[in-house]
């Protein structure tokens, strides 16, 4: 689909990946016959920028963009195509209706304002990032949620979860890459000397942002996962130092147990009168002492503590 934008008149193109055949006799009028990029359009089904300079000495940008990305799904995503030159915006398979935040009319009437193709592309990155933000928004709320978990409710469930927030970060910076990428790539060639600059300026900051807020939150998942694995480690001590002193402080009572369970033939202390209760006195005076040595020399640490309401050591 052809169409006629701005008070300059200048056009954008709107296509399918199958509308081959329209695709082709366009770039080689306007462009003098450089049909490297729709060969391209071909092989590549994830993010790729070419800048060049053609034969005519027009400055082009083209070029690949995953500007959807399921978080569960690797291969469900959705991509589209550009050609960004001076006199032309070429975009395929560029679904405006699959955004939640973008009004597909709003956005057309934001570019209808522009006054060259450069703007206008730079006006729909724009709003693109407008609408991961508000997806990036939705992160920070999932994280916050996250971060109080860790005091809440601390329980071996919540690494999972911890991971899982790192996994969709990670995606959003893979996302977030491509359109850094993408503005360095204008300012290589120029290209966005042709702006008006405030749109290239907007479109900067708030890809700027946008990586700002993802850097800040990788610091805080990685200050989260420091701290579960500090406090995993802690309990795991915690469990080994209660059982080498259960262990210990029993050790009496199998001793004794073990001895006199013996079946020899001659066993003085199966004549004794009162046998049974010295064997337990033995058994209660030893344990007691054994544990009075452990708490004297501090090794039994806070085990017999209750721990405080909040506690993170639960």
């Amino acid at each position: 689909m052809e169409k006629t934008v701005g008070p300059n008149q200048w056009k954008w193109y709107q296509f399918d990946k199958n509308d081959h055949e329209q695709i082709g006799p366009i770039i080689e009028r306007i462009n003098c016959g450089s049909t490297g990029w729709l060969e391209q359009l071909q092989e590549h089904k994830t993010n790729f920028l070419r800048i060049k300079t053609l034969e005519n000495g027009k400055k082009v940008v083209t070029g690949s963009l995953i500007y959807q990305q399921n978080f569960e799904e690797e291969l469900d995503y959705n991509i589209f195509h550009f050609y960004v030159s001076t006199d032309l915006l070429m975009t395929v398979d560029l679904r405006l209706s699959s955004f939640k935040h973008i009004d597909t009319e709003d956005l057309h009437r934001l570019i209808d304002r522009t006054e060259n193709p450069v703007d206008g592309f730079l006006t729909f990155l724009a709003e693109l990032m407008n609408e991961m933000l508000y997806e990036i928004d939705q992160f920070e709320a999932a994280l916050k949620t996250l971060i109080w978990s860790v005091r809440k409710r601390n329980e071996t469930s919540l690494l999972e979860k911890i991971y899982t927030r790192r996994h969709e970060l990670l995606v959003w910076k893979n996302l977030l890459i491509p359109i850094k990428e993408l503005k360095m790539g204008i300012e290589e060639i120029n290209l966005n000397e042709v702006s008006t600059g405030d749109i290239f300026q907007t479109t900067c900051r708030r890809i700027d942002r946008a990586v700002e807020l993802l850097n800040e939150y990788e610091h805080e998942l990685d200050s989260i996962i420091n701290l579960e694995e500090v406090i995993s480690s802690h309990r795991g001590n915690e469990i080994m130092k209660t059982l080498t002193v259960i262990t210990t402080i029993f050790t009496p009572v199998m001793a004794f147990g073990a001895l006199w369970g013996m079946n020899f033939k001659h066993m003085p202390e199966l004549e004794w009168k009162f046998g049974y209760v010295m064997s337990v006195i033995l058994i209660a005076v030893s344990t007691i002492l054994l544990y009075g040595f452990l708490k004297f020399n501090g090794w039994t640490g806070d085990l017999l503590r209750g721990k405080k309401k909040g506690s993170f050591f639960k």
